[in-house]
Formats: structure tokens, C-alpha cells, sequence
């Protein structure tokens, strides 16, 4: 009871008025880093479409769709989604000293985690729409790839 009315004071006065200033700054590479994992699934979709499209070949196809499940554990391919939240040592270095806040590798790290993490929901999902497609003809197997990659960025 003692320390709730000071705590509260100094949040109203020295917290609260940067909050969303606080926000829309971390945001942006949080933003941009979410984008890169969007754009990365969707080329690498586009890819095993072109590839389809050129070969006709089925056991290609779920080789192409097996190799795409791994998608989130390349650190390679995902590399340039990482980079962007990287920007966040940056501005977080600011909130360190003005806030105390510690722990930056570790926000860092989490929404790292949290992109992976949306990686690999989207080409689970896309691997469970898509299977039972695959028998489907030929003809009309890119197109449906399409449409389920479409479903999946919505």
C-alpha cells in the first residue's frame, strides 16, 4: 500500500507519456522483420511453382514441398528476416539507459523465435492445404499452389 500511490506517479510522469512513442519506434523493425519472413515464403512458393511449371514432374513437386517444411530451420534463408530485428539492439540501447531496461538479447532473441515460430506455422499450413491437392491433375497443380499460398499469406 505504501509504494503503490509513488509507483503509480512515477509511471503517469516518467513512463507513460513515451509509451507510444516507445512503441511505434520498436515496431518498425519488428514490422520489417515480419515482412521479410511474408516476402521469403512467398518466393520460395513462387519457386517451387516455376519449378512445377517448367518440369511437370509430381515426385519433384513433394521434394520441392518437403525441402519448403524445413524452410524455418535454415538459418541461412531466415538470416535476412533476423537481420531486421536486429535493428532493435540499436533502439533498445536508448531504452536501457533512459528506462532501465535490461535484457535486450533477449527481446531480441524472443521475436527472433516469434518469426521462426511464423515461418513454421505457414508452411505447415501450407503443406496441409496443399496435400490433399496433390493428387489432383497436373494442369491444374500450379494454380492451386497459388491459391493455397494466397490462403496461407492471408
Amino acid at each position: 500500500a505504501s509504494v503503490s500511490e509513488p509507483a503509480q506517479k512515477c509511471c503517469t510522469e516518467n513512463i507513460q507519456p513515451f509509451l507510444s512513442s516507445i512503441l511505434e519506434e520498436l515496431m518498425g523493425p519488428v514490422s520489417s522483420g515480419f515482412t521479410e519472413v511474408r516476402s521469403l515464403f512467398d518466393k520460395e512458393v513462387n519457386e517451387i511453382i516455376q519449378d512445377f511449371q517448367k518440369t511437370n514432374d509430381m515426385t519433384r513437386l513433394k521434394e520441392n514441398v518437403d525441402q519448403l517444411m524445413t524452410l524455418p530451420f535454415n538459418s541461412v534463408k531466415m538470416e535476412p528476416c533476423y537481420l531486421k530485428v536486429n535493428l532493435l539492439q540499436e533502439l533498445l540501447q536508448d531504452l536501457k539507459s533512459r528506462f532501465k531496461v535490461y535484457h535486450i538479447d533477449f527481446v531480441i532473441q524472443r521475436t527472433q523465435n516469434f518469426m521462426q515460430e511464423l515461418m513454421e506455422n505457414a508452411v505447415y499450413t501450407f503443406e496441409q492445404l496443399f496435400s490433399p491437392s496433390c493428387q489432383a491433375d497436373s494442369a491444374k497443380v500450379a494454380t492451386t499452389i497459388e491459391k493455397v499460398k494466397l490462403r496461407v499469406l492471408k
